[in-house]
């Protein structure tokens, strides 16, 4: 038998649209940002995703900490570590130019700074939401032995937390 495909076609042409190559749309990631990524902090303005709902929570516990000189928010894994919880943050699905500039933002590619790993993350509301995998920025552990723990762990970092940094030193650097 012969397969029958619907077509539909541009009669100026001798084209069928069938005929053309998929087109594929640009690669979505999906991110969890938990620091100064998020809505109204200070590197939002490098955050081009679309935001996912409201609130967003870490399946698993983590520790978030407040470090260095610049008062970062150094998100480690949870294991073993005292006063370690679910971290709330926001999600967003992001495209390769913003993914490449969170990318550079949290200096992947330079040794003591983030990391980029996947995790489940879930909805705050309902409660018991089904989880989804998403990307997330570790601070690297050299990172924070090495900077100095100012605060932590959290479970969730806030504007007055962001605030320990004087507003005047926010894109110094």
């Amino acid at each position: 038998r012969r397969r029958h495909t619907r077509c539909s076609r541009d009669w100026s042409s001798d084209v069928c649209s069938s005929d053309l190559p998929p087109i594929h749309p640009t690669v979505s990631h999906l991110v969890f940002v938990y620091g100064t990524l998020k809505q109204g902090f200070r590197n939002f303005h490098v955050n081009h995703g679309r935001r996912i709902g409201d609130a967003w929570v870490t399946v698993e516990p983590h520790a978030l900490w407040i470090c260095g000189e610049w008062w970062l928010p150094w998100l480690r894994p949870g294991a073993g570590v005292d006063g370690a919880q679910p971290v709330q943050g926001e999600l967003y699905e992001v495209d390769d130019a913003g993914f490449a500039a969170m990318d550079r933002l949290e200096q992947i590619d330079e040794a003591g700074w983030y990391e980029r790993v996947r995790i489940a993350v879930r909805p705050v509301d309902p409660p018991r939401a089904a989880a989804t995998e998403a990307w997330v920025y570790y601070g690297s552990a050299e990172g924070l032995s090495a900077g100095g723990v100012r605060g932590g762990p959290l479970a969730c970092f806030t504007l007055q937390d962001q605030d320990l940094l004087p507003r005047e030193r926010w894109h110094e650097g």
